[in-house]
């Protein structure tokens, strides 16, 4: 029995849902990396990059690829950079929405200042 697309996608937003993939995702939209370079840009405990990383590869979002005794991380599509510009594009209107909001509420007087 196949897996509704609806449900399908949950799964996908699911896999996506932790700060460290999003920023592993982010930093390889400038091209392949070795693990030890994540570490330092990341700043995490090595087993929680490790696992994050697992997540993201067993996905198919990311790929490795062992170079002599480095392990080096890719996007597997340029997809990914486009909807992280996507979520980043509407964040941006969620919050400049809020802004207004908030100018609006400070011109009445409502909120303290």
């Amino acid at each position: 029995m196949s897996v509704p697309l609806y449900q399908a996608k949950a799964e996908f937003f699911r896999m996506l849902g932790h700060p460290v993939r999003i920023r592993v995702l982010e930093i390889l939209q400038g091209g392949p990396m070795p693990v030890r370079d994540l570490l330092a840009r990341i700043e995490v405990e090595p087993s929680a990059l490790s696992q994050q990383l697992a997540v993201l590869r067993r996905s198919g979002i990311v790929t490795s690829a062992r170079e002599g005794s480095t392990v080096v991380y890719a996007l597997t599509s340029g997809d990914v950079a486009e909807l992280l510009l996507a979520a980043r594009r509407i964040l941006t209107e969620m919050l400049a929405g809020q802004n207004e909001l908030l100018a609006e509420l400070r011109e009445t007087g409502v909120v303290a200042k």
